[in-house]
């Protein structure tokens, strides 16, 4: 018999946003940024951004690290589907994850992003948001993620985060493709 998992946001919540993430990896190296602007600014991250109109998740996810870094992304790798909401301020999006091995050209600095190549056994989780010290870890481990954050004034209060299978992740964004094109 198959349980049903209780998740800590209910099944009906809907983001006011999508956004995407992509951890580019070579050797035993993963590309961060120096956030500049936007939410997060200040912060450590992985390039990314928000979704613009008429643009899929994946798009979104190439054209942010053309913008935010310079390179050209070759091909993506599902990771993890994330959901934030924070009680204080009214944020609240999913994030979907990506890590790649195929891009080409060389990380630079723009009006939004500092990049630097960081060693991935000396990424500094204190310079960055708190959950990513809880999900992150896995998905450059390889697992694929499934995750639920809760803050209240970008102090994390609650979470559960699980290993699901990539096909779980794909479905998930090709739900929110689905829902966007029916005008939700």
């Amino acid at each position: 018999m198959k349980v049903k998992r209780k998740t800590i946001l209910p099944s009906n919540w809907t983001p006011l946003e999508q956004g995407t993430l992509v951890y580019l990896l070579r050797d035993s190296s993963v590309l961060l940024i120096h956030k500049l602007t936007g939410h997060g600014a200040g912060r450590i991250n992985a390039p990314g951004g928000r979704l613009e109109e008429d643009e899929s998740i994946y798009q979104c996810a190439v054209r942010e690290v053309r913008e935010e870094v310079g390179i050209r992304v070759g091909s993506l790798n599902p990771a993890a589907a994330l959901r934030f909401h924070d009680f204080g301020n009214g944020f609240s999006m999913t994030g979907y994850v990506y890590t790649s091995t195929m891009f080409e050209g060389d990380a630079v600095s723009t009006n939004e992003a500092n990049p630097f190549w960081c060693d991935i056994g000396e990424i500094p989780y204190d310079k960055m948001w708190q959950d990513d010290a809880l999900w992150l870890p896995r998905v450059l481990a390889g697992d694929c993620i499934f995750g639920d954050f809760v803050f209240e004034n970008d102090r994390l209060r609650c979470h559960e985060v699980r290993r699901v299978g990539r096909s779980e992740i794909r479905q998930r964004m090709q739900g929110y493709a689905t829902a966007t094109e029916g005008g939700a």
